[in-house]
């Protein structure tokens, strides 16, 4: 009978180191897979732009560049981020420099483990600047007056599936300019109506327009759209046509 005491208890004993050890290996393959998530990076150079800090860094022996909302960073910084979106050939026209690649992150952080926290810097992004396709407002920010039966940025929200499959016409007036984001310039418009955070329309085009302008854009709706590296918009007009500013025909 002692015996057989003996036996169970080494059995159960056995069975504990065994869980014990297959505990601590995940524990380290998941410590492992969290550090091998994100990238890092020392500063070389820093370069301040209107609304990009351009950054010249280490990151596993090579040069890199990476852009991200503007922010304070110092060259000898040690910084930590996760998604990234490549640009070839992208030119900057706010620091005036084309990068043969160039890297835009949504969040850098002294901490690794808050680098992956962020949603994404937006090449756009106003912050980008992070992007998720909204202005950060709670509320339409200007009001425009608009003629009886004149289509408004709330009937283009309540509608977006009718506007997907057909082009039209949208005025507002422009609050925010993201220029030559992968190849675009990235337009907000307004014209006072919308609510929960419906006001506020983006709008790619090759047009030149600055904040303060009335415009009128032609073209079809991407619902749903998904740029990678957290850039996702649940509505936007892509390639937009401008075909008036300020009253004057285009």
């Amino acid at each position: 009978m002692k015996t057989s005491r003996i036996v169970v208890i080494l059995a159960v004993a056995t069975m504990f180191l065994a869980c014990v050890r297959n505990k601590n290996a995940n524990s380290v393959q998941n410590q492992t897979q969290n550090q091998s998530a994100f990238n890092m990076i020392k500063v070389s150079e820093v370069i301040q732009g209107g609304n990009y800090t351009y950054i010249s860094a280490k990151e596993n022996g090579a040069d890199k560049w990476i852009a991200v909302s503007k922010q304070e960073v110092n060259p000898g910084e040690v910084l930590y981020y996760y998604d990234a979106l490549p640009m070839e050939n992208f030119h900057s026209k706010e620091i005036d420099k084309t990068f043969d690649v160039i890297y835009f992150v949504n969040n850098i952080s002294k901490n690794p483990q808050s680098s992956g926290n962020a949603t994404m810097a937006n090449p756009h992004a106003g912050t980008v600047p992070p992007h998720n396709g909204k202005v950060e407002a709670s509320d339409a920010e200007v009001e425009i007056s608009k003629a009886d039966g004149e289509l408004k940025i709330a009937d283009v929200f309540a509608n977006k599936a009718d506007y997907s499959s057909k082009e039209f016409e949208i005025r507002g007036s422009v609050v925010k300019v993201n220029e030559q984001v992968m190849g675009k310039n990235w337009v907000h418009i307004q014209d006072g109506t919308g609510t929960d955070g419906k006001f506020d329309l983006t709008i790619t085009t090759q047009a030149d327009v600055k904040v303060g302008d009335v415009v009128t854009f032609k073209g079809k709706l991407t619902l749903e759209k998904d740029f990678g590296a957290g850039y996702f918009y649940d509505v936007i007009m892509e390639d937009g046509s401008l075909i008036e500013k300020e009253g004057t025909q285009i």
